[in-house]
C-alpha cells in the first residue's frame, strides 16, 4: 500500500498549486505531478473541497500561506513547500503537529533581491524618476536640487541574514559604512557595526533598508519613532515584508517632512498599492518584484523540484523549516 510519501508509479501525486505560476514553470510541475491550479481564493476553496483527499503536496509562498484548517481538510498531505524564502503565513506548528515535511526557497533569489534593493535606495536618494519627470517637462538641472551621493554615508540594514549580508557587500563597494540590527550580532559579520535595537540603528544610520523576516514578531517593528529617528535627511526602502513598515505612521512622516523619502517594493495593503502613499513624490513603489527574474524565478521552481524528489526518496530536504 502506497502511503503520501511513496505514491504508485502509474499514479502522479497531487499538487495543490496556491499561486500564479507561469506557464513554463508549471509545466515543469506537470511533469512529476498532477497539478491542480488554484490560484484565487475561491478556486483554493474549491479545490480543498473537491481534492482535499487526495493532495499530497502543496506549493504556495509566504504571502499566500497555507492555514490550519486546509491541513486538517488534506489527510494524505505530505510535504508543503514555499516557493520564495518567506513563510510567514504557513501555518508551520500544525504542519509539524501532523509531521509534514517543510521546505522553502531559501538562497535562490538572495543576489535579485539585493541588487533590487540597491536600486532602490540609489533611485531613492538620487530621486531619479523626479529627475526625469522634471527632464521630460523641459526643466534642466540648474532649476533642480542637488541630490546626495551615497558614497561615503551610513546604511542601516535591519535584517542581516542572506539577503542582507548580499546587501551589505554591495553597499561597501560603494563605500558605504554599514550597520545592522538583528536578534543578535553575527559572529561572522566583524567588518559591519552590530546595534542591539532598530532605534539605535535609525539614529547612527542615514539611509535604512528593511530585510528582515516577516511575522507578528517583526509587525511595525518600522515605526514612527523609528521614522523620526531615520531623520528628514533619511531614506527608507523596504524589500523584506509590508507587515514590517508602519504605513499609517511612514504617510505621516512624509507629510511632515520628518523622512526624505522611501522607496518600497512591498506594502501592507498588496496586491494594492498603498493609497496613503501615492500621492507623495518621493516616494517610489514597485509591485513585489525585487526577487523576479528569469533565473532566480527556475532557480525556485528547481529548488522546489529537489526537495520534492528528496521527499519521495526518503532524504532529507535540502531547505528544511
Amino acid at each position: 500500500m502506497n502511503d503520501a510519501r511513496t505514491p504508485s508509479t502509474h499514479v502522479r501525486p497531487k499538487l495543490l498549486l496556491l499561486m500564479p505560476m507561469a506557464q513554463e514553470h508549471q509545466a515543469q510541475l506537470r511533469q512529476r505531478f498532477d497539478v491542480i491550479d488554484a490560484p484565487t481564493a475561491a478556486l483554493r476553496a474549491q479545490a480543498v473541497a473537491e481534492h482535499g483527499a487526495d493532495i499530497q503536496v502543496v506549493l504556495t509562498i509566504g504571502a499566500v500561506g497555507l492555514r490550519a484548517d486546509e491541513i486538517a481538510a488534506l489527510p494524505r498531505l505530505g510535504f508543503a513547500a514555499a516557493l520564495g524564502a518567506g513563510y510567514e503565513n504557513i501555518d508551520v506548528a500544525a504542519a509539524r503537529a501532523r509531521g509534514i515535511a517543510l521546505a522553502n526557497g531559501a538562497g535562490t533569489n538572495d543576489a535579485c533581491v539585493a541588487d533590487h534593493a540597491m536600486a532602490l535606495l540609489l533611485a531613492s536618494v538620487r530621486a531619479l524618476p523626479q529627475q526625469e519627470q522634471a527632464l521630460r517637462a523641459g526643466v534642466w538641472r540648474d532649476a533642480l536640487p542637488l541630490r546626495p551621493s551615497v558614497n561615503g554615508r551610513r546604511l542601516g540594514i535591519l535584517g542581516l541574514g542572506t539577503i542582507g549580508m548580499r546587501i551589505a557587500r554591495r553597499a561597501a563597494a560603494f563605500d558605504m559604512e554599514v550597520g545592522y540590527h538583528n536578534r543578535r550580532a553575527r559572529p561572522d559579520a566583524d567588518s559591519y557595526r552590530y546595534f542591539d535595537s532598530v532605534m539605535a540603528l535609525a539614529h547612527w544610520a542615514d539611509f535604512l533598508v528593511v530585510a528582515a523576516p516577516g511575522g507578528p514578531g517583526t509587525r511595525h517593528i518600522v515605526n514612527a519613532d523609528v521614522l523620526q529617528a531615520l531623520g528628514p535627511q533619511g531614506h527608507l526602502v523596504n524589500i523584506a515584508r509590508g507587515s514590517l513598515v508602519d504605513t499609517a505612521a511612514l504617510a505621516q512622516a512624509l507629510a511632515a517632512g520628518q523622512l526624505g523619502g522611501a522607496a518600497l517594493d512591498v506594502y501592507e495593503s498588496e496586491p494594492h498599492p498603498p493609497q496613503e502613499l501615492l500621492g507623495f513624490p518621493n516616494v517610489i513603489l514597485t509591485p513585489h518584484i525585487a526577487g523576479w527574474s528569469p533565473e532566480s524565478v527556475q532557480a525556485t521552481v528547481d529548488l522546489f523540484l529537489l526537495n520534492a524528489q528528496r521527499w519521495q526518496d526518503g532524504q532529507p530536504l535540502q531547505t528544511p523549516l
